[in-house]
């Protein structure tokens, strides 16, 4: 694994504004390919395998919960509960998710945290690297199966879809947001699904059919949402989801996987697994050095790194539902840039991978994206 200086292409920007990938300048600097990441194909087969060893655990943490009623710790209404066992037991279909990863080339990846309801940066990591590797790198290779892996799954989605028609949605004004909501209509599109956009705020409720419905009263009967579990549940409308009958994609049942309350389940059932950190609900169950994570969060927003020495405070709005305590596994150090790996599942399948960078040690919505090739 290794850190390499590059210059950027001359017309970058505008190659990526012809495949729809807009918001690559968000925050002066979002995609950085003044740098890359170069891995040896053993790195990547090492990434490939603890991605689908996390997947295997993850669903087995899932059917855990469920059977034994360990609902407690991740804060859900009680009738929210019920229709996230009832999406599991219907076996509704995932699409995607993102595991984010602290691996340093040398010692085995370990799970910080999965990004299994609502995961971003899947343009950037699938056609957005992909033109840069073409072009700067044609010789080597790419950790990114992404874009044909997303069809061939929405093509066997489709098969369980009862509606003809898949909405698309996100809220307004975020164009991160939809451009990922964009390109994954796109992919399903080519896999021949029906698609519509909608924003999350203008979808209405027709008391009369018991159904969500579009601007012009259409009943929505499938919704990507692009739009966490957590917040639905606790919103005005959300206790009407059962109701509706709507399939959804993500399914209810990845709140549970979406939330750090999976991470000590994970560790307690599968203690000292090589790509799992210890975990607990309480602090005083860990030793320094540990991580403080809200159970519910985006952008490392509340987290803190606790060293012994320092404690690392990354500010935000969450943590009212209560925190867990995760060993901390240091970032590799790069000359003071610390990347994290976003390992890509797309159905069950390891798909591709992103490379998130900062200049500190907790990964915010300001990190920079870098590409990567192996050889």
């Amino acid at each position: 694994m290794e850190r390499i200086q590059l210059t950027p292409r001359v017309n970058w920007q505008q190659q990526f504004d012809q495949i729809g990938f807009h918001f690559h300048s968000l925050g002066d600097v979002y995609w950085d390919e003044s740098v890359c990441y170069r891995f040896s194909a053993t790195e990547i087969d090492t990434i490939e395998e603890a991605t689908w060893k996390l997947h295997e655990l993850c669903l087995k943490a899932v059917d855990h919960v469920i059977t034994t009623g360990a609902f407690q710790q991740f804060a859900l209404p009680d009738w929210f509960i019920e229709y996230l066992v009832a999406s599991w037991e219907a076996d509704e279909p995932s699409l995607y998710g993102r595991f984010d990863l602290s691996y340093d080339g040398t010692q085995p990846p370990k799970l910080l945290e999965y990004n299994s309801d609502t995961p971003t940066s899947l343009i950037e990591a699938s056609i957005a690297q992909w033109n840069w590797q073409r072009q700067v790198f044609p010789e080597q290779d790419q950790f990114n199966l992404l874009h044909e892996k997303l069809i061939a799954r929405w093509k066997q989605i489709k098969k369980q879809l009862d509606s003809p028609i898949l909405y698309f949605a996100c809220v307004a004004e975020n164009p991160e947001d939809a451009g990922n909501v964009d390109y994954l209509r796109d992919t399903a599109m080519q896999a021949g699904i029906e698609c519509r956009h909608i924003y999350i705020e203008d979808i209405g409720w027709s008391a009369s059919e018991l159904c969500f419905v579009d601007l012009e009263n259409n009943i929505i009967s499938a919704l990507f949402k692009l739009y966490p579990w957590e917040w639905m549940a606790n919103e005005k409308f959300g206790p009407l989801l059962p109701a509706a009958r709507m399939a959804c994609i993500e399914p209810a049942w990845k709140t549970l996987l979406s939330s750090k309350a999976i991470l000590p389940i994970l560790w307690k059932l599968n203690p000292g697994h090589p790509n799992l950190l210890p975990c607990y609900t309480e602090g005083a169950s860990i030793q320094l050095p540990y991580v403080k994570k809200p159970i519910y969060s985006r952008e490392g927003e509340n987290v803190e790194i606790h060293d012994g020495e320092n404690i690392i405070v990354q500010p935000g709005s969450y943590g009212a539902e209560g925190y867990v305590y995760q060993a901390y596994s240091p970032l590799p150090d790069f000359q003071g840039n610390f990347p994290v790996i976003g390992s890509w599942i797309v159905g069950d399948d390891a798909a591709g991978m992103g490379i998130r960078e900062n200049h500190q040690r907790i990964t915010t919505n300001t990190s920079r994206f870098v590409p990567h090739y192996f050889n």
